[in-house]
């Protein structure tokens, strides 16, 4: 028996799981077309397996929505964690760092962007809480850095322009290969240091 070339190692190593494969598909086709107007053997199809044998991995196309949701805003959530730590105490390096961290997201996710904002309201109403409560400890720390850079304004002014930044930078699914992206990485993170710091 001969042993695999390390290139197929890692190609192995590369390829997302059939778990993966079918959130990365679902996530395309509920940006397309809604996750109400996507059925489970439309999802099957576009991973080349059956509909039924969906139900291996995900209980129901909710729960591939739930789970969906979830994973992006636990995924912001400690990304900016980790990001604001690593910037060490200077809040001017934190908010570069995350409007880094958020351009980045924005440019990789924006099928993902597009199910958030429209099909946060097709979860359940427990799975629903668990989201808006990560989508707000994620804003905090935004909030927290805005706050240190501008002692002078209220806490709500802070929040308002953490949301004003993410409507900027989250605006990707509408501006999405239109512009090469090292160029949109350097325009959306000038126009959000601007908009953050003015």
């Amino acid at each position: 028996m001969t042993a695999e070339p390390d290139s197929a190692l890692h190609a192995d190593a590369a390829r997302p799981s059939r778990r993966e494969q079918i959130l990365q598909a679902a996530a395309r086709l509920f940006a397309e077309r809604g996750s109400r107007s996507v059925g489970v053997d439309d999802v099957g199809a576009a991973v080349g397996v059956t509909g039924p044998a969906i139900y291996r991995h995900f209980a129901s196309k909710d729960a591939m929505l739930a789970e969906m949701l979830l994973r992006i805003s636990e995924r912001l959530h400690t990304g900016a964690e980790q990001v604001v730590s690593g910037a060490g105490g200077d809040p001017a390096a934190q908010l570069a760092a995350l409007v880094a961290f958020q351009v980045d997201f924005a440019l990789d996710n924006p099928a993902l962007i597009t199910v958030q904002d429209r099909d946060l309201g097709a979860l359940s109403d427990d799975d629903a809480r668990q989201v808006r409560r990560l989508q707000r400890r994620y804003v905090e720390q935004w909030v927290a850095v805005l706050g240190a850079l501008h002692p002078d304004a209220s806490t709500a002014a802070c929040r308002a322009r953490a949301h004003a930044l993410f409507g900027l930078i989250n605006s990707t699914p509408h501006s999405a290969g239109r512009v090469p992206r090292p160029a949109m990485v350097e325009l959306l993170t000038a126009m959000a240091t601007a908009a953050a710091t003015s």
